[in-house]
């Protein structure tokens, strides 16, 4: 391994801790920016899951990439205790994300054999310990070699020129001089938007009113998240509060491997958590009304004061633990006010206090006197595991900032795009989307004001279903600001926000963004000026989804093709039928968006006929969009060579027209 791109900054800690693990390098102590260069083609801000997709993107497709973290360890949440994948259906999120879930899966089984218990635990990797977590990212950090790392680094100013970010300013914590990075294009992967912030982008904070958008969940809420039904006093107001932050723990049943708390942490005040017996009396710690596999939902503590906290269970005996937003007594509710933008004295402050909250949650009940007896045995089963976070008192290094600023990009992602609108059978076609996303919208309570029936706090919105949807590239790029894209605190509404904003999806998000950073300096261009069927047809090569359909098989020939056009308006549902024959009705739309992307381009249709489309008619049809690409033949397109009396089967239309306009669609004007 090429260790001069590893910089590890002393009391923060190497690349990679747990005792478990051997560390894949000794990176060397941090030197000056003098000492190492500090120009880059792109320097991306922010160590979190999406900000190491797209560096790593940039980087294979041969981008200079520094990567900065203001931690001393990578990864955000995925490495912060966060050890399941949130997403529902998996072919969704697939390139980057599948490919880190791939090497997961392979390192249970290298390590514990395929048919050991720790490799079902792990699900094919969408389960994982955060320090399995963590030696992922950097072994895929390091095999891409021109990526530099800087963990423990301060994020201090923006630096623009003629509104181009130019320039970012840090401190190095570990020696407390400042670091100025140059690149050509600047990627914010922060959790809170904190470069484009100092670059002067213009941003939201908190929740939209319900007239804004005319989004049914936004403002002030009170939601039955059982019955998907508003409450009494739901004014759908806006305000500039936020979802609860939390940390999310790692803990574990081995008594060989805990950590156990012998007096109460820092900050402890048993006043905190005293609500939760009205829950436990009153039933709020009761399971859910639909069990649903993969949420948190431990049958085991049902009914038991263990059920403030949701526990899934992951390899080695260890247990991805959140604390669960539904019982009234969860107290961290508007403990984050002012974290935005707080110096970073001061979040260093909010990040003890949500810290205490937490790990006082755990010393509460398997220790006060008040919880009965058998609930604190029951909890006494469960610790800090003594081989993660080694160099953080066995706690995750990384506060769960659910949501901060959001971007006011070139569009704003709304609930309305997650839904499909009356008189259509799928969400809103993006011309410019570069990913799908799939997860139910899950905004954390941001109020401690319990609804009048006492059925849940103001603001939660648990686990509502939506449709697959898709993402265009316009919510990454700044109104005005050039030079930057922002793929976690991206331009979206709260509601909508509280669906992308999952790891598995900020990983492709991130991958994306890395992919338009490194096109937009090839072309010489602004990113907001990529011609975007070249960006679309990069990460199509990818194995990115950008197009979702319930019935296409991903190894089908026209699967590419398909994918693209359904950006472009081909398809008017999720069902693609790439195998039945193409309707003279649909191949006439399908032409005239062609028409329409091409430009110079006239088609004549008066040869489809009235009902299907022969293989003959519509190989005239679209002779005059061939281009001078010899590689293009018929066989090309079509499933099997057949009698061109034939009708023409909707995948090879799909697939014919892709192959026949590359070389205009592709061209940078």
């Amino acid at each position: 391994m090429d260790r001069r791109h590893f910089i590890k900054l002393g009391a923060f800690g190497s690349l990679i801790s747990g005792s478990a693990l051997p560390a894949l390098s000794t990176p060397q102590a941090a030197p000056d920016a003098s000492q190492t260069g500090n120009a880059f083609d792109i320097v991306v801000v922010g160590g979190t899951p999406a900000g190491i997709m797209a560096a790593i993107a940039a980087a294979r497709l041969g981008s200079t990439v520094a990567l900065t973290e203001y931690h001393g360890h990578l990864g955000g949440m995925s490495t912060s205790g966060l050890g399941k994948s949130d997403i529902e259906k998996k072919e969704t999120v697939s390139a980057l994300f599948r490919e880190f879930t791939e090497r997961v899966y392979r390192y249970y089984v290298d390590k514990y054999g395929k048919d050991s218990p720790n490799v079902t635990l792990c699900r094919k990797g969408y389960y994982y310990e955060p320090s399995v977590a963590e030696r992922v990212f950097n072994q895929m950090i390091q095999e891409a070699r021109t990526i530099t790392v800087l963990v423990g680094h301060q994020l201090e100013k923006a630096v623009l020129k003629a509104n181009t970010v130019t320039a970012a300013v840090f401190t190095n914590r570990a020696t407390a001089k400042p670091v100025t990075l140059r690149a050509r294009m600047f990627v914010d992967a922060t959790y809170e938007g904190d470069l484009y912030a100092r670059a002067g982008a213009a941003f939201r904070i908190g929740r939209e009113a319900k007239s804004e958008f005319n989004e049914e969940h936004a403002g002030e809420i009170f939601f039955d998240y059982n019955e998907n039904t508003f409450l009494a006093g739901s004014t759908g107001k806006g305000d500039k509060k936020l979802p609860a932050y939390t940390y999310r723990l790692c803990l574990t049943d081995d008594p060989a491997n805990s950590y156990v708390m012998k007096q109460p942490p820092a900050g402890y005040n048993r006043n905190h958590y005293l609500k939760y017996f009205s829950d436990l009396a009153e039933g709020r710690l009761a399971g859910p009304k639909v069990f649903r596999e993969g949420h948190g939902y431990y049958k085991a503590h049902f009914n038991t004061m263990l059920r403030v906290f949701s526990f899934a269970e992951i390899p080695n005996r260890k247990y991805d633990v959140n604390i669960n937003p539904r019982p009234l007594g969860f107290p961290f509710p508007e403990e984050n006010a002012g974290y935005v933008e707080a110096s970073w004295k001061d979040r260093e402050k909010l990040f003890q206090h949500h810290r205490a909250l937490a790990i006082g949650l755990l010393y509460f009940i398997q220790n006060d006197e008040d919880v009965s007896a058998e609930h604190r045995e029951m909890a006494r089963k469960y610790h800090l595991p003594l081989d993660e976070f080694t160099d953080n008192e066995h706690f995750p290094w990384q506060l769960y900032v659910r949501e901060a600023r959001r971007l006011k990009g070139l569009y704003t992602l709304t609930e309305n795009d997650l839904t499909i609108q009356k008189g259509t059978q799928r969400t809103p076609v993006f011309t410019d989307s570069v990913i799908t996303g799939e997860y139910p919208v899950d905004s954390f309570p941001t109020s401690k004001t319990p609804s009048a029936d006492k059925k849940v706090l103001e603001g939660y919105i648990g686990i509502l279903p939506i449709p697959t949807y898709q993402i265009p590239l316009r919510v990454l790029i700044p109104e005005k600001i050039q030079g930057l894209i922002v793929p976690v605190a991206a331009s979206t509404s709260h509601v909508a926000y509280s669906t992308l904003r999952m790891e598995p999806l900020w990983m492709g998000i991130g991958q994306a963004a890395g992919t338009a950073a490194h096109l937009a300096i090839k072309h010489r261009t602004e990113v907001r000026n990529i011609p975007v069927s070249i960006l679309q047809k990069n990460l199509i090569q990818q194995k990115q989804l950008i197009t979702y359909f319930d019935d296409i098989d991903t190894n089908d020939k026209a699967f590419e093709a398909a994918q693209f056009w359904g950006t472009k308006g081909f398809f008017t549902s999720y069902k693609a039928c790439l195998h039945e024959p193409l309707s003279a009705a649909d191949f006439k739309n399908w032409l005239n968006i062609v028409a329409t992307l091409v430009k110079n381009k006239s088609v004549d249709t008066s040869a489809a006929g009235q009902e299907t489309v022969s293989l003959a008619a519509f190989q005239k049809i679209i002779a005059p969009l061939k281009t001078d690409n010899k590689a293009v033949s018929i066989p090309a397109w079509m499933y099997q060579d057949r009698d061109s009396s034939q009708p023409v089967l909707r995948g090879e239309a799909c697939l014919a027209l892709y192959l026949y306009t590359q070389d205009m669609l592709m061209k940078v004007r």
